[in-house]
């Protein structure tokens, strides 16, 4: 499934339109914004009207007849380099090391709690004391939040350094949830609008920070070396946070703001060119 995520569509913009590839990765992230706005109630309509194994057969025939076209016949074609000048070519890994454990650490923070809020804002809000509908209205805020972050990015954000974007990203959860812990139900949208819009900005940062610092050279192997612990990180979210949920009640935000926090620590301490 990663394969279709936006790892894979970065690599393509950035061997399209190399460093120049900011403005595109945007641009597909606010697009596609809203999938889970539109693709949930869908989801479930046809979970309750087909099954849920019908449901995924849809999804899987919809990428097969018009992702792979789509991809296939509108994506301009890459000039491939020489076997010989593709062979010469160094192996990226975790080089330059300090800069990229720290990126990675960053992206499985961010990650982790991505994974966490997806699976248990609406429980978690009605923890709070919010009503099944008010928790669910709340939580419907993520999508449109995520779109005005990455509006932002394009328009005033993208004149800044990818850094810049990051480190503001990051910061709002924790805002959040500082905001949440002392207005409590009357808070829960504007918790989750901070949330919603951290988590849109960092999508972006996943694809434009790594070609920033690094350049793009290399830029799909390091992509997908920095993605391999954030979706461990996001993998494991939803079974870690339930349980810190379930021993600690709301104070499980505690420890998600702290992640952010020290993610937010590991960027200060990021130069915008690295020496490999």
């Amino acid at each position: 499934m990663a394969l279709g995520l936006y790892d894979a569509g970065f690599a393509a913009l950035t061997a399209l339109y190399g460093r120049d590839a900011r403005g595109p990765i945007t641009g597909v992230t606010l697009f596609a914004g809203f999938a889970s706005t539109v693709s949930w109630p869908l989801t479930a309509f046809m979970n309750d009207a087909l099954g849920w194994r019908e449901a995924c057969l849809i999804w899987a025939v919809l990428n097969l007849v018009l992702g792979v076209p789509l991809n296939g016949l509108m994506l301009p074609r890459v000039a491939r380099a020489a076997p010989e000048v593709r062979a010469a070519a160094p192996a990226v890994g975790w080089k330059p090391y300090r800069e990229m454990l720290l990126l990675a650490f960053v992206f499985a923070a961010g990650w982790f709690v991505t994974g966490a809020m997806a699976a248990h804002m609406p429980g978690l809000l009605e923890r709070a004391g919010a009503s099944p509908v008010e928790a669910v209205a709340a939580a419907a805020l993520i999508g449109p939040a995520q779109v005005a972050a990455r509006l932002a990015e394009f328009a005033i954000l993208r004149r800044v350094h990818p850094l810049v974007s990051t480190r503001i990203a990051v910061s709002l959860h924790p805002i959040g949830v500082g905001l949440f812990a002392l207005t409590g139900v009357p808070g829960a949208a504007l918790f989750v609008i901070l949330y919603g819009a951290g988590n849109g900005l960092l999508t972006i940062a996943r694809g434009t920070v790594p070609l920033a610092l690094f350049g793009p050279q290399g830029y799909g192997e390091r992509t997908g070396v920095l993605g391999a612990p954030a979706r461990a990180a996001q993998a494991f979210a939803p079974l870690l946070f339930g349980l810190l949920l379930d021993e600690i009640g709301l104070s499980a935000l505690i420890v998600s703001a702290g992640l952010c926090l020290a993610a937010l620590g590991a960027l200060l301490s990021l130069r915008a060119k690295p020496e490999n």
